[in-house]
């Protein structure tokens, strides 16, 4: 259903009084309104313009319309399907409900129920398209090479998405091993420049007396050892992104050189008297904090808020709730598939051991972890003892291990609270963890007026975690409903 478009339901009714019937029930809604008397002529409908909802008898000449629902289903056409008999049944309708039909109207039936029913599925599937956008731009578990679904992540994925289509200059800050690179990457892929070239080049990593030649290119003579004319990097990035990394490391000399090209567009060799004039879009990183760099005389501050029009700041790894494990089972499956490994899966308390290891090397380090492991083990599982050093020094206690559970006073304070082993009196009833995490989301989701976002960030989640979990709850309580 696009903007500005009638929303489509399709009949498919092998009756023709039954259809001019319920087509003149509809006449008068907005509402384009098809119709198929047989079963292969609604799956050659379907198929080549899925409508936005579909009436579906299941008694037709050529086949049973169930047939027509599990194709829909199994498909993942994006149909609303509304069953229509007169022969319905418990059962009947159970398998219809298996195969996500959206409501089972039993035949005979007036216009009132009928349009009532339709307005029901039409507003359902408004619905499932907003929060299949919100998913697709805003609750995503990997974007341009990064992997994770965490809130701080998605901030990051905004940014971008925001600043790619611009030629603003964006400065990237974060940890070492944080995906500096991987985030100018990003940029460059959503831009309108992801067509032409994407040239990084790192300032740290390049003497000082050949980083202004690696920039701006060199004639031949114009040193020693420049035997030959050399395009730098900059002319080799026009009409594309030119990505500076630790440009903290810059030389203070060069860093005047390198503001009156990114103001001007204009560049020279060096060597050479002849200027060019190149279209480039700047994105620089470093690892430091830029304006103790100012502040320190070690980095020059008109060319900081030259650069500095777009920052974006990468979390670190441990500021990224749930990525780590996310991450981890990425890397172990592609590592393992690489080395013809078995690995599948974490153990529970390697789990938990990396979700609270501080990762100063962030992804980076995380990365070498999992490809060590993979390397030098074989199994299915990662145990604790397959971890490389710093992991395999650190104490750790089994999250199976024996708990002493203590009485705490009737009134305790925040202090005895925290000095206590567990919060359970011996006289609490221990109810199941999955009712107790249940509740406290619904209530979550309730406080904030059904506003799932927000009850994800206040409860520290990724939106994507709620909305699974409902719809394993839901799952759950279809398959014990009484019948």
């Amino acid at each position: 259903m696009g903007l500005g478009q009638k929303p489509k339901v399709l009949l498919v009714e092998d009756s023709p009084s039954l259809a001019l019937v319920y087509q003149e029930y509809l006449r008068n809604e907005p509402w384009h309104v098809s119709h198929c008397d047989t079963g292969q002529d609604a799956l050659t409908f379907i198929n080549a313009t899925p409508p936005d909802v579909i009436l579906l008898d299941l008694e037709l000449p050529d086949m049973n319309g169930m047939e027509i629902l599990k194709h829909v289903y199994q498909s993942h056409l994006p149909s609303a399907v509304v069953i229509i008999t007169a022969h319905g049944s418990v059962d009947i309708a159970v398998e219809a409900m298996r195969y996500r039909a959206l409501d089972f109207v039993e035949k005979p039936f007036d216009a009132k129920r009928l349009i009532v029913t339709l307005r029901n599925a039409l507003e359902h599937q408004k619905l499932s398209r907003i929060v299949e956008i919100y998913r697709e731009n805003f609750d995503r578990e990997q974007y341009h090479g990064f992997i994770g679904a965490s809130l701080a992540m998605q901030g990051v994925y905004r940014i971008i998405d925001n600043a790619a289509p611009s030629t603003a200059t964006v400065f990237i800050t974060g940890e070492s091993g944080t995906g500096k690179e991987l985030c100018a990457e990003a940029i460059h892929k959503q831009s309108p420049r992801r067509e032409k070239p994407f040239i990084p080049l790192n300032c740290a990593a390049i003497p000082k007396d050949l980083m202004e030649s690696e920039i701006f290119g060199h004639v031949k003579g114009a040193f020693t050892g420049a035997v030959r004319e050399r395009e730098g990097a900059a002319s080799r990035a026009n009409g594309g992104t030119l990505f500076l990394d630790e440009i903290g490391d810059m030389d203070l000399e060069l860093q005047s050189k390198l503001l009156r090209f990114v103001q001007t567009g204009v560049l020279q060799k060096v060597g050479s008297n002849t200027q060019e004039k190149v279209d480039v879009r700047f994105v620089c990183a470093t690892n430091h904090d830029p304006l103790q760099d100012v502040q320190a005389g070690r980095f020059r501050e008109d060319l900081y808020y030259r650069l500095n029009v777009i920052p974006i700041h990468l979390p670190p790894l441990r500021e990224r709730e749930g990525d780590i494990l996310l991450i981890a089972q990425r890397f172990l499956l592609t590592y393992s598939k690489e080395e013809n490994k078995s690995f599948t899966h974490f153990g529970t308390d390697v789990e938990e051991l990396f979700s609270h290891y501080e990762w100063p090397g962030n992804v980076r380090q995380l990365q070498n972890v999992i490809r060590n492991i993979v390397v030098l083990n074989e199994a299915e599982k990662v145990s604790i003892e397959m971890l490389p050093p710093p992991l395999n020094t650190i104490p750790f206690t089994p999250i199976n291990s024996p708990i002493t559970i203590k009485a705490i006073p009737s009134s305790p304070t925040r202090n005895n609270l925290a000095q206590s082993e567990n919060i359970f009196s011996p006289t609490d009833v221990i109810r199941p963890l999955w009712l107790v995490e249940k509740e406290t989301i619904e209530n979550a989701i309730k406080e904030c007026d059904g506003n799932i976002p927000r009850a994800a960030a206040l409860l520290e989640v990724s939106p994507s975690t709620i909305y699974r979990k409902r719809q394993s709850w839901q799952e759950n309580e279809q398959e014990i409903e009484p019948v």
